[in-house]
């Protein structure tokens, strides 16, 4: 489909949107330092009760915490410190809710807040119980509003930014539309223009984890950037998109200082920059397994493995294990990677990690001799696999 056709059809027909507003656009400069932005937010909320009214569903991804604990204490330098992070973000999330709940009220709606750790989607039952509770708070008429439970996360379990939080509840909800809105227009090529499509996503962030020259010809001008309050900036961003388009959903990122902005891109208007989708969208397991969860361990396959699961579609045999590395469980998800590296699945183990490595590299008649009993024929079964790409 052409960037017209995605906008008209699959953005504007959307029934199920995710809003992810940054810090930059929440928070204001002032002398005093950072403070929450009322206007911006009583705007943008006007816009989603526009929305809602109209049938569709959104769900609100906010970031702000800590640029408003830094203004309520009067700071003008966001800090580095773990704790003193975490210390601001539990003052400003208060703050910032608050006028979240303000907005919604004189509207005529409820906000529900909630709060979540990147640890969260990576157990599969809490994942379960976000999205559950996420889906009983539309179905009572509230709209949901998000952010990292960051007075208790830290470097293991934290999402960075909310932009990946933003892309996994995307995901998890199975919404069409993830609008990522910054204080730019979009992602801008050299010239400063904005890009008004990408269809390669991961061929870019591939360019400019290299450094890549060749990456100012394809929209990354400023794409390492990001505001002083924020923890995120554009490629950030399209870490995000990555993840959405993947799966087969929109992704358009777009100035949410632009009047209007969220009412005009649902609506199909050309604003922003639009990220196609995959040809195929994935089912929710898939979404959870392949590009939420993250992999306990990493299995290195031969090159007969590697064909059999990529090429084939078939279950990931012991015969074909070279190596495994990490302490993993059964039921655990790991990664499965060539001999160069490369990640080509991610699937449930059906073994230990301890387990697995006596039975590497041997065939399934030896495993009850190996183990001491009876094992299973696969490693990972093709049935709780997601090949990489395999969404497009």
């Amino acid at each position: 489909m052409s960037s017209k056709e995605i906008r008209e059809t699959a953005v504007a027909g959307a029934e199920r949107v995710v809003v992810k507003v940054g810090s930059s656009l929440v928070t204001k400069e002032t002398d005093e330092g950072p403070r929450v932005d009322t206007r911006l937010i009583g705007r943008l909320v006007k816009e989603i009760a526009q929305l809602r009214e109209a049938g569709t569903e959104v769900t609100l991804v906010s970031s702000g915490a800590v640029a408003a604990g830094c203004g309520a204490l009067g700071l003008k330098k966001r800090p580095r410190d773990v704790a003193e992070l975490q210390a601001l973000a539990a003052i400003g999330q208060r703050r910032l809710v608050s006028q979240y709940h303000r907005a919604f009220e004189k509207v005529g709606l409820a906000a529900g807040q909630v709060l979540v750790t990147r640890g969260d989607f990576d157990d599969r039952e809490r994942y379960l119980n976000v999205r559950n509770c996420i889906t009983a708070l539309h179905g009572m008429g509230a709209v949901p509003v998000l952010n990292e439970n960051d007075p208790v996360a830290v470097d293991e379990i934290r999402f960075g930014d909310n932009d990946l939080l933003a892309a996994m509840a995307c995901n998890a909800l199975r919404a069409g539309v993830l609008l990522l809105l910054t204080s730019v227009d979009g992602l801008l090529d050299e010239k400063g223009q904005v890009v008004d499509r990408v269809d390669d996503v991961v061929g870019m962030l591939a360019l400019t984890r290299r450094g890549d020259p060749r990456s100012k010809t394809v929209g990354f001008k400023g794409v390492a950037g990001k505001s002083a309050w924020g923890s995120g900036g554009m490629r950030s961003k399209l870490e995000a998109a990555r993840l959405v388009s993947a799966a087969g959903e929109v992704v358009v990122i777009a100035n949410g200082r632009e009047k209007g902005v969220i009412g005009r891109v649902l609506s199909g208007e050309r604003l922003g920059t639009v990220v196609a989708p995959a040809a195929r969208k994935l089912d929710s397991r898939s979404r959870w397994l392949g590009m939420t969860a993250r992999p306990v361990g990493t299995v290195t396959l031969d090159d007969g493995a590697v064909q059999a699961v990529v090429r084939k579609g078939k279950s990931l045999l012991a015969a074909g294990v070279v190596q495994s590395t990490g302490a993993f469980a059964k039921g655990d998800v790991i990664m499965l990677r060539d001999k160069q590296g490369k990640e080509v699945a991610r699937g449930l183990s059906n073994y230990g990690s301890e387990e697995l490595a006596l039975i590497k590299g041997r065939r399934t008649s030896e495993f009850e001799r190996v183990l001491g009993q009876p094992g299973y024929g696969a490693v990972v079964h093709r049935d709780h696999m997601v090949v990489a790409g395999s969404s497009g």
